[in-house]
């Protein structure tokens, strides 16, 4: 499952280079926001602080895919042949990378993922020095969104326009 997961995750990072339009952004972002969650959520035995980081991240995402169509609004949406190509070229080279170093990976994470050092590590991101960032970091999303959305205001239609 992690061998896999993180060759996604790869395969997705290279594709975020490739593209070019702003829902491909937004499917990549998610995609690998749901992959981040879900390792997160198997390191530490609870799904909790996993779905938090979701739910911030996509509230973020959420805010920069108001922005990003307002700019870009009548671009059309194109599959390039790059993309096509490099997509499985680099899930194959990823996976038998990740496969050769398989041992290294599987002590790695005996090592780091089951102990208790890790789970009271991640159980202290919301205590009390941790959680004036994390307030911040969510007071920042709303003003981004208040911001964005008085920027876009509804009658005046997209910010950039197509001549």
């Amino acid at each position: 499952m992690n061998l896999m997961t993180l060759t996604t995750m790869m395969a997705l990072s290279t594709m975020f280079m490739v593209v070019n339009h702003p829902i491909s952004f937004g499917t990549i972002l998610i995609s690998q926001t749901i992959l981040l969650a879900l390792i997160a959520g198997l390191m530490n035995m609870n799904f909790w602080f996993s779905y938090i980081l979701f739910i911030v991240m996509i509230g973020g995402l959420l805010i920069m895919f108001i922005y990003m169509t307002s700019i870009a609004s009548n671009e059309k949406f194109k599959v390039s042949i790059k993309l096509i190509l490099i997509l499985p070229t680099t899930s194959v080279i990823t996976y038998w990378i990740m496969n050769y170093f398989e041992e290294n990976l599987k002590t790695l994470e005996t090592f780091s993922f089951n102990s208790s050092k890790m789970t009271n590590i991640l159980s202290k991101y919301f205590n009390l020095p941790f959680s004036t960032m994390a307030i911040f970091l969510m007071l920042y999303l709303l003003l981004t969104l208040i911001v964005i959305v008085k920027l876009t205001k509804k009658n005046l239609g997209p910010m950039r326009q197509k001549y």
